[in-house]
């Protein structure tokens, strides 16, 4: 069934949909708020600005020298960035699309060596439509001298409440600390047992690496991301 982009859905296998209800149809995603968006639409959408927001960490020192990956997606379909590449100058040429098992999808380019740790943040994060990583300075330093503990604590500061879900400077935030590994099964198992562990943490830390956080949508991942880094910030500065 194709619908022209704006159009209205009169029916859906002979039955009219109710006023302000979502329709889901094998492919295009049809929301019915007056308007619809198709599946492909809004993940191109989102596309353009998980680049973007590759651009501005960039920008910021927390991607140096072709480091950190980024993805989002929607449904069973993930654009992950490609190996290697400059996150400074990324664009949509540079997101590969990948099945949830980690397949690329027509290209014969090689996605980022992380993906597997996407995929299990999608698994067992469901709500999670984008993932940001990044190599920070805060971050490297904090992942490794909270190593030995297993996560670092965050507690008492307003900032916090940027975090999905808080409503007081009172939340007390851990954030688990992996320890490196160039292995990514293991490394993929670890994060697995991490989010399994600390089921209400907004973000991952890899000792001595970086930061994985995720969200709703890239727009909410962004605001996760610059939240915990001012938090590592202060941590570090104090």
């Amino acid at each position: 069934m194709q619908i022209p982009f704006g159009g209205r859905v009169r029916s859906v296998q002979g039955h009219p949909p109710a006023k302000g209800a979502v329709v889901t149809l094998q492919g295009p995603r049809v929301e019915v708020e007056g308007r619809m968006t198709l599946n492909g639409e809004t993940l191109e959408a989102e596309a353009e600005q998980l680049c973007a927001t590759a651009r501005w960490c960039y920008a910021r020192g927390w991607v140096p020298a072709t480091s950190g990956n980024f993805s989002v997606r929607e449904g069973g379909r993930i654009l992950v960035t490609a190996s290697g590449l400059d996150k400074g100058l990324l664009t949509r040429e540079g997101l590969l699309e990948v099945d949830m098992h980690g397949r690329v999808v027509g290209s014969d380019a090689r996605p980022s060596a992380e993906t597997s740790l996407h995929l299990v943040l999608y698994e067992a994060r469901s709500e999670a439509k984008a993932i940001l990583h990044v190599h920070t300075v805060w971050n490297t330093l904090l992942s490794g001298l909270h190593a030995e503990t297993g996560h670092l604590t965050l507690t008492g500061y307003e900032i916090l409440k940027g975090l999905d879900g808080v409503r007081t400077h009172e939340h007390v935030e851990r954030v688990p600390i992996l320890k490196n590994s160039q292995d990514y099964v293991e490394l993929a198992e670890g994060l697995r047992a991490a989010l399994h562990q600390y089921p209400g943490a907004h973000g991952v830390l890899l000792s001595k690496h970086g930061l994985y956080t995720w969200g709703e949508s890239v727009a909410g991942a962004r605001r996760h991301l610059e939240a915990l880094e001012f938090l590592f910030e202060v941590e570090g500065r104090r």
